[in-house]
């Protein structure tokens, strides 16, 4: 059974150590890093421990004392004391953000290398915008998690024990009475941990449903427009936008709530080291530079304690992101396709290949156990070098499906497809698609210039790619473009008529020289004029190759070497042009129903 969607819900545990060892192996490789940015950190911690020292020796020693000089030496020790705490905080956000940034490069880099290798019925199953949020959100939300979160949590750490110990070892009493309020503290930080833990989901939730509604309806704008969908979608996209804001807000609230209640607790047990320091301060049992160290230190040591709860949901955000993003590594890749490190395959010769179909079932309901619904059924056929096999049938009678079974978009249940003998589930997915030229009836060009969009992968200079191009008449559509073949296209080849760019599919598949030429419904959008460029240009392409095309104008098949008449995903008759209307069947009624002669059965009798 295929894998289900990548969840948008998941909430894991606030920390994973499956998911924490698999983290720590992207930050294996600057280990350098992590140490270098752990010492400042370190250190940071001790010389904050210098300052209320350097403090209390001013207040108790050098003002009773009259000490001009050492009042000058302790003030210019705090100063440079200042200063270096600056360099090492400077130095320390800049490795932390480095070691963030190479995270999420290495990352990012990999998710997307991965994407490259999942199956097609994986995208089928996932929207574009619930993965475009895997790639941008939840790595960020890594990378906050190397940037402000684990090695600042144990710089804070660090701080924590060494204000600790320096408070207990200058007076336990006032460190109890300092310590008082440390309970309300961590159960107001838990009440947040919780509150905030919800509202991150929420938030991550949104974003991705948001993302992955723009990406539709962005891409199918055009249709939005044309039947007058504007305002209903701007309604949908509202209350998309509006939960999103809804969770935003309620992180705020509970924000706008923990920082005030932490900040009273904090007032709170400065007032009772205060209360307690009076009387013994009075009784000259405690010098007031003694006081005044603590009450930097006590707020010195509040102020980590607050951020760690922050921290913590620092942790649970990049927990939750980084399990979304495991899911979508630990998602089978194809075991044939290519590593993104392999050489590209290199097909020896240009001849063409026998292409045999024996018995091909196929559904795309691949759950469906019992009853499947079968898209093809039996379908067996063989095209030989040379040949041309045409696919006609109504719209849904499997035409389609048997390019998308060749080019192992899909494998079928039942039946195998051979390519010159060899089951094409035993080739690379490089090697089998190298000698495969594709063209289709949803033309895809990138953003790029037309000599990039010729070429492809193929390793073509720019004459081949000029003569590729004149083959098929792209060449008249070039010299009319300022900037000739370096003239950058739009996204999806937007600049270009639907009639343009199926003849720069066509430059593109002829430039590839393959053995087997795949083509579907490649005419339907052009011209008479340019179809008739287009037929000239395929039969000096068909030459001495295999040809398997989906036809829907049957007039552009007629010299086919064979024609399979497709019905309900079986091949109903078989044979030439000629044979087919002599036999008077569906085919015969296809054609005169294309001819003109309309109010004829489709349906076979």
């Amino acid at each position: 059974m295929p894998a289900p969607p990548i969840d948008d819900e998941i909430l894991g545990k606030a920390f994973d150590d499956r998911l924490a060892r698999r983290l720590l192996a992207y930050v294996r490789p600057y280990g350098t890093i992590v140490a270098a940015a752990l010492a400042l950190l370190i250190v940071d911690g001790l010389l904050q421990l210098v300052q209320p020292l350097l403090t209390r020796n001013v207040i108790d020693v050098a003002i009773p004392a009259g000490d001009a000089a050492a009042l000058r030496r302790d003030a210019l020790l705090f100063v440079a004391l200042l200063f270096a705490q600056f360099a090492g905080e400077y130095a320390q956000v800049f490795l932390t953000s480095l070691l963030g940034q190479r995270v999420m490069h290495d990352l990012r880099r990999q998710i997307f290398g991965h994407l490259q290798r999942l199956p097609v019925p994986f995208f089928d199953r996932n929207p574009v915008g619930r993965l475009v949020t895997r790639v941008t959100s939840d790595v960020e939300a890594l990378n906050e998690l190397f940037t402000s979160g684990v090695v600042a949590g144990f710089g804070d750490l660090f701080t924590l024990a060494a204000i600790s110990v320096l408070m207990v070892s200058i007076d336990w009493r006032l460190t109890l009475a300092a310590f008082a309020v440390v309970p309300l503290i961590f159960l107001a930080s838990m009440v947040f941990r919780l509150k905030v833990r919800d509202s991150y989901r929420d938030i991550r939730t949104r974003i991705a449903r948001i993302n992955a509604f723009l990406q539709e309806r962005l891409t199918g704008m055009r249709i939005v427009q044309l039947f007058g969908r504007e305002t209903g979608e701007s309604q949908r996209f509202a209350k998309l936008n509006q939960s999103h804001l809804d969770a935003h807000l309620k992180s705020v609230t509970v924000y706008a709530l923990y920082f005030p209640a932490i900040e009273i607790l904090t007032t709170i047990a400065l007032a009772s080291l205060i209360v307690a320091a009076v009387p013994r301060v009075a009784s000259h049992a405690l010098t007031v530079g003694t006081v005044a160290a603590f009450l930097q230190l006590a707020r010195r040591f509040f102020q980590p304690l607050q951020d760690l709860s922050d921290k913590y949901n620092t942790l649970q955000q990049a927990m939750t992101a980084s399990e979304r993003v495991f899911a979508l590594l630990d998602t089978p890749a194809d075991p044939a396709a290519p590593e993104m490190t392999a050489a590209p395959y290199v097909r020896a010769g240009h001849a063409g290949v026998t292409v045999t179909f024996e018995d091909v079932w196929f559904s795309y309901g691949r759950g469906e156990v019992t009853d499947p619904q079968w898209v093809l059924k039996g379908v067996s056929f063989t095209a030989h070098p040379g040949q041309t096999v045409a696919l006609v049938g109504h719209t849904g009678a499997g035409k389609t499906t048997v390019i998308s079974l060749l080019l192992r978009f899909y494998d079928p249940q039942r039946g195998r497809i051979l390519i010159d003998g060899r089951d094409i589930r035993s080739l690379p997915l490089d090697e089998l698609r190298a000698q495969i030229g594709y063209v289709q009836q949803d033309i895809f060009l990138f953003a790029g210039d037309i000599a990039t969009n010729i070429r492809l992968s193929n390793p073509l200079s720019d004459t081949e790619v000029a003569t590729a191009a004149a083959r098929v008449g792209v060449d008249r559509i070039v010299r009319r473009l300022p900037d000739g073949y370096q003239h950058r296209l739009g996204e999806r080849g937007a600049s270009l008529s639907v009639g343009e760019r199926q003849l720069l599919s066509f430059a593109r598949a002829i430039a590839s020289d393959p053995a087997l030429l795949l083509l579907d419904e490649a005419t339907s959008a052009v011209d008479s004029e340019i179809e008739a460029e287009i037929q000239l240009a395929l039969t000096e392409l068909m030459a001495g190759r295999t040809t398997v095309a989906v036809a829907h104008r049957l007039s552009t098949i007629v010299a086919a070497d064979e024609i399979l008449v497709m019905h309900h995903g079986e091949i109903r008759e078989r044979g030439t042009h000629k044979a087919l209307l002599a036999a008077g069947g569906l085919y015969a009624r296809l054609y005169r129903l294309q001819a003109g002669e309309f109010g004829v059965a489709i349906t076979p009798a």
